[in-house]
């Protein structure tokens, strides 16, 4: 009996396709003025989207984006037929008929869609974040256990800091300077390579740049103090000071 449960439960999970989407300038409509809403509204203002809100009512941090001309607004209720030009849906209305609704257009108009909280309503579901500059981590359980989700990325989140924001910077740089020697491709990969397993990251987490220069140096490179005095104003320059 608890196999035949199990395998039924394996069966009401579905099995997703992890994607990152390029939603600039991209009609994307969410359906309810709630926190929640205010939320995914952030969210997709964050990747450039172009925002639809369909809701009687509007949290005040909402209303402020409309007054601002960021995001669009529909004073009323969800009707059919509103998600024409759309490219995705966001639903975060708690009515069982209305998120039918929703999903059943966007089906029929093959237009993603998440219905928050309601996993049989979602075409696509939206995993756990973690941003450090160009570097995006997203973690799911393909809707199972969002609370383990975030557990996850909170532990994730102190293992992976903030310096890996500027950790990228610096090797964008060091990728380049290498990529534009006169090294052979083999030679230009070891490289690569051996800066990926350096300690780079510590090193910047504990603002170790003397010993960083070092190991940038040593690979006949070229230390790149001006992106260094961008993230850390002042430092190189008290240092030659003294």
């Amino acid at each position: 009996m608890e196999i035949q449960i199990r395998e039924v439960e394996k069966k009401l999970v579905s099995e997703f396709f992890p994607v990152f989407l390029n939603l600039k300038d991209r009609l994307c409509i969410v359906i309810g003025g709630g926190k929640v809403a205010e939320r995914k509204v952030e969210n997709l203002l964050k990747v450039k989207a172009k925002i639809k809100v369909i809701s009687p009512e509007l949290t005040l941090k909402l209303k402020k984006l409309v007054e601002e001309g960021k995001i669009e607004w529909e004073k009323r209720r969800y009707q059919k037929g509103d998600l024409d030009s759309a490219w995705l849906v966001i639903a975060a209305t708690n009515d069982p008929e209305v998120q039918k609704e929703i999903y059943k257009e966007a089906e029929e108009r093959h237009i993603f869609c998440n219905v928050v909280d309601v996993p049989e309503f979602c075409s696509f579901i939206v995993p756990s974040i973690i941003k450090r500059g160009p570097l995006i981590i997203a973690i799911s359980t393909s809707g199972v256990s969002p609370a383990i989700a975030r557990r996850l990325r909170e532990t994730l989140e102190e293992l992976i800091g903030e310096e890996y924001e500027f950790y990228l910077e610096l090797m964008k740089n060091l990728r380049e300077q290498i990529l534009n020697s006169n090294l052979s491709p083999e030679e230009k990969e070891k490289k690569l390579q051996k800066l990926a397993l350096a300690p780079i990251p510590r090193y910047i987490k504990y603002k170790d740049f003397e010993l960083l220069k070092v190991l940038i140096e040593k690979e006949g490179l070229i230390f790149p103090i001006k992106i260094f005095e961008e993230y850390f104003p002042n430092t190189f320059s008290i240092k030659s000071e003294k």
